[in-house]
């Protein structure tokens, strides 16, 4: 159970660090680039054996993909990010977890490797995890007060983009991994991605700092650098707990999401005072709900 909560720690201390961002004036795109480099360096430092890196095929297909996907951890990073600032903590969290729904559906139709037959309350179960992105994403007139005309009718697309990135994300991710690498090494193809994610943010930044004149400062340095070692360690100790519990995604995932999204919402009540409006508070009981109903067979239910 330990790996179990500090996955969920981790993962509600993501959200917590770029809602933090406005506040000490740290750009989130220079943040979220050298994330990625404090990613991949914690990556190295919890493997066990670099010579694994020398059977790494620098230009086969697989690692060229991988390398790829780096583009869409920096893109689904940032919609995380602005999520979180402009919308709310919960709101980020609540579209990230539902984005489950996007690789359950490929699996399905598009893959064909799901490992169960679906009933009627599994869709059901995925038709509420839409219905409650819809609740979690409605603000109200008092959350944007302060907000330019039109900014309260727009605010709706960050956590539906969260929602659609992230789920591409993690659909690419259960593709190319299990495609282009042996079980073992989940790591290494994180760390693979990480680099991607480097060169390729990198690359956009150093074209903003000269054709923007863009501004590095260290304190955007320094904010990414922190938010690299929980992104990481998130997906490490979610690794773990699914090695303590026999691999057993399908009961594992389910609840740690219900948790991350319950202690994100209490966190960020506690340290930003937060508050949920009626409906984005159904939103967050119906994707609790959602959740059991797409898993409830391996819970038992």
């Amino acid at each position: 159970m330990l790996y179990f909560a500090l996955a969920v720690v981790f993962t509600v201390a993501l959200y917590l660090i770029m809602r933090a961002y406005p506040r000490y004036q740290v750009n989130s795109f220079h943040a979220v680039v050298f994330n990625y480099y404090s990613c991949v360096l914690t990556g190295l430092v919890l493997t066990p054996d670099l010579a694994v890196f020398q059977q790494v095929r620098w230009n086969s297909e697989g690692t060229l993909l991988t390398l790829a996907l780096g583009s869409l951890f920096v893109t689904a990073f940032m919609l995380i990010g602005l999520t979180a600032q402009k919308v709310s903590v919960t709101a980020a969290s609540l579209a990230g977890n539902m984005s489950l729904v996007i690789p359950v559906l490929f699996g399905l139709f598009i893959f064909k490797n799901n490992n169960k037959d679906f009933t009627f309350l599994n869709y059901t179960g995925l038709m509420v995890a839409l219905a409650a992105l819809a609740l979690g994403a409605i603000q109200t007139k008092d959350k944007t007060k302060n907000q330019p005309q039109g900014a309260l009718s727009a605010l709706w697309l960050f956590p539906v983009l969260t929602f659609l990135a992230s789920g591409t994300n993690n659909t690419l991710i259960n593709f190319l991994s299990v495609k282009y690498y042996e079980p073992g090494q989940t790591t290494v193809f994180m760390i693979i991605a990480c680099t991607g994610a480097v060169i390729i943010g990198t690359t956009i930044l150093i074209y903003r700092i000269f054709a923007y004149k863009e501004q590095l400062k260290l304190r955007s340095i320094i904010g990414g650098l922190i938010l690299g070692v929980p992104n990481f360690l998130s997906l490490y100790f979610l690794l773990l707990a699914l090695a303590s519990f026999g691999n057993s995604a399908a009961f594992v995932f389910p609840i740690y999401n219900i948790l991350s999204m319950l202690v994100s919402s209490v966190a960020a009540w506690l340290i930003y005072r937060e508050r949920l409006n009626s409906l984005n508070k159904w939103g967050l009981v119906l994707a609790v709900i959602a959740i059991l109903l797409i898993s409830y067979q391996e819970l038992n239910f």
